[in-house]
């Protein structure tokens, strides 16, 4: 582990690199919600499950929903524990078993979340995801320091919004990066 304080990550943005191998990431942008000494997990905001929607999901848990609940779509998470949900959402809303990342932003993974969101008394926003992203003790660090890895500020309004076809992009641009100048060589001095 570096020598960053722990949680060094948590609450920011990792952007996959051009160069990415692994399929499951290649130009993923995720929403770091731990990262220690014990390991990190994340949450991917710019990929979308095929064909589930929450009016679906809702049914197969048994919940209700509200008349006119706004369309609420499914995000893949990572591949890790895939058939587990976790809502990824604004701080305003925080009960038991929620993680709270920072001011804005906080991490439920329990069914009464999703019976507050079908009930209309849900957080303000929110981004619903299957799975999640996860690594073991050192295994962020290591392909941080391979280069597999851009960190970028978390803004809300990436982190939330619709549009996942450029959100990748987009994040990128948040630190003024060109794409052509991007090197999957590690630099040393």
């Amino acid at each position: 582990m570096s020598e960053k304080a722990p949680n060094h990550f948590a609450g920011q943005l990792l952007v996959a690199m051009p160069q990415m191998r692994d399929r499951r990431f290649a130009r993923s942008v995720i929403y770091m919600c731990a990262h220690n000494p014990e390991g990190a997990m994340g949450l991917v905001v710019n990929r979308l499950v095929g064909s589930l929607k929450f009016p679906e999901l809702l049914t197969q848990l048994g919940i209700e929903a509200k008349p006119g609940l706004d369309e609420i779509r499914v995000h893949f998470g990572g591949p890790v524990e895939s058939g587990r949900g976790f809502v990824l959402h604004s701080a305003d809303y925080v009960r038991d078993g929620t993680m709270v990342v920072n001011n804005e932003i906080a991490l439920t993974a329990t069914v009464d979340i999703l019976k507050a969101i079908a009930g209309g008394e849900g957080p303000r926003q929110s981004l619903l995801a299957l799975g999640y992203a996860g690594w073991g003790p050192g295994q962020l660090d290591t392909e941080m320091q391979a280069n597999g890895w851009l960190t970028v500020p978390a803004d809300f309004g990436l982190v939330f919004d619709d549009n996942v076809d450029d959100k990748w992009t987009r994040a990128i641009g948040k630190i003024g990066v060109n794409l052509q100048h991007l090197s999957g060589e590690a630099g040393h001095a």
